[in-house]
């Protein structure tokens, strides 16, 4: 039998910090960001005799884990017991105790074995162990500090509509807005029940009945541009942002209690390719399909606009999560010592922390002079040799073969030509003038973070951002 601990001080009420781990959204936000994870089936919240059973995929392995909550004093504790699991025995007790009226400690303790070789290898789930509750710390602390809107108090509950929500951005994004307490519901083509909007951009259909009364729309759907420019493929990307941005614009446009905020995705592709020259969003569109593309979907927003509806256009970069999307594509090649520059290297490579990005909607919730186009990326870009050489580093691997740009040419055609051969420098001059705080301005930082290889220090350097935010 092996026992683990680990404790988290934040000035935040003991019934707060509860309540956040009480409220959906709460496991997905505390796990971790490098496990392929699959919830099978949720039975209740953390009250006793709730279960939840997931799957954590492991290469072609398939891990099932069920777990039964116990043990539940609400404020106080609640635990969970694996019924089945890799382990042989697990139990964990969350505890929170009260250090004052404005403060309050979170105790995990984990008691555990392994199946046969328990002797002999049940302490190396320690290491593993303590890189998990480093990233769930840091999530914490960051999450509750967003919520409280650096000290000012949370914000009101809203009834949030969201498309894409089955998306890598969406998925996080619904988890993350619930433990946040706000009500989140999906557009999804086969909609059932009462927790899902039904819409068919392709047939141009949209249950609009059902969006009355909504105070946010988060329109996330769009083809991937993650794929070689077919002439098809070109119209399905550019069909699936524009039919789809104007059937949900003009339908909320016709509601009689319009939502008060619709927050729409682009992209920095708008820029084009800028090379070495720093843009914002006081510039001009660049050349190119995605920035064509960009162009029109944003414009597709205006009936929208015209109705009265506050309307961003959130122009995203490279989010960065091992869970998908580019970050996703990169780590097998990096980790195997494969992660060089792309072509030339010295492009631009405009990013943005996955977590950092939640906090950038959740910003545009709750800031009202934040209108039209707002550059959701880091302050910090870099070229794709210092991104390939950082994420070398952070993975301890060789990062000097390059990827030659006739390849890139060969394999992707324009795709490859505009998306992994050209760069945006990007300056994200709204959010620093609305007061946006970024919590991983550094590439570095945010890697470590996202791929579990940040140190104590990352946990401390977030319990005292929200040590300032509350003083």
């Amino acid at each position: 039998m092996h026992s683990f601990e680990r404790s988290l001080e934040l000035p935040i009420p003991r019934d707060q910090l509860f309540a956040w781990h009480e409220r959906p959204g709460a496991f997905e936000r505390l796990s971790p960001s490098w496990q392929r994870l699959e919830i099978v089936d949720h039975q209740g919240g953390i009250e006793d005799g709730a279960r939840l059973h997931f799957v954590v995929r492991k290469g072609p392995f398939r891990l099932h884990w069920v777990a039964r909550h116990q043990g539940y004093v609400r404020g106080e504790r609640f635990e969970d017991v694996a019924e089945r699991s890799p382990f042989s025995r697990w139990h964990h007790v969350h505890g929170f105790s009260a250090l004052g009226p404005e403060r309050a400690r979170l105790d995990d303790r984990i008691e555990y074995s392994l199946p046969l070789v328990d002797k002999l290898f049940g302490g190396l789930a320690k290491p593993m162990l303590t890189r998990m509750f480093r990233q769930r710390h840091v999530r914490t602390a960051n999450d509750l500090r967003r919520h409280l809107a650096e000290g000012e108090g949370p914000l009101a509950a809203q009834r949030i509509a969201m498309t894409g929500a089955s998306g890598l951005l969406g998925t996080e994004l619904s988890a993350f807005l619930r433990t946040g307490g706000h009500e989140v519901v999906p557009l999804v083509r086969r909609a059932s029940g009462s927790n899902a909007i039904a819409w068919d951009p392709a047939k141009q259909t949209i249950d609009g009945a059902r969006l009355e009364g909504f105070d946010t729309v988060v329109h996330l759907a769009g083809e991937s541009v993650g794929q070689r420019w077919t002439e098809a493929v070109k119209q399905r990307v550019l069909a699936s942002r524009i039919d789809g941005t104007r059937l949900l614009c003009e339908t909320l446009a016709a509601r009689e209690h319009k939502p008060k905020l619709l927050i729409c995705a682009s992209a920095i592709g708008f820029y084009g390719d800028t090379e070495d020259r720093w843009v914002d969003e006081r510039s001009g569109p660049g050349g190119g399909f995605l920035s064509e593309v960009c162009q029109a979907w944003e414009q597709a927003t205006e009936p929208a606009r015209a109705a009265g509806i506050r309307v961003v256009n959130l122009r995203i970069g490279v989010v960065l999560s091992p869970r998908g999307g580019a970050l996703g594509q990169m780590l097998l090649p990096a980790a195997l010592g494969l992660g060089g520059p792309i072509g030339s290297g010295r492009q631009y490579f405009g990013w943005i922390d996955l977590d950092d990005l939640l906090g950038v909607i959740l910003h545009a919730i709750r800031c009202e002079s934040l209108v039209g186009p707002v550059n959701a990326v880091a302050p910090e870009p870099v070229t794709q040799r210092e991104f390939a050489k950082t994420l070398g580093r952070v993975l301890r691997r060789p990062a000097f073969l390059p990827l030659p740009a006739v390849v890139i040419r060969t394999l992707f055609g324009a795709m490859g030509q505009e998306v992994l051969l050209g760069g945006q420098r990007v300056r994200p001059a709204r959010l620093l003038e609305t007061g946006f705080r970024f919590d991983f301005p550094r590439l570095e930082d945010c890697l470590r973070h996202q791929l579990g290889r940040c140190g104590d220090d990352a946990v401390a350097r977030a319990v005292a951002a929200f040590e300032r935010a509350t003083s």
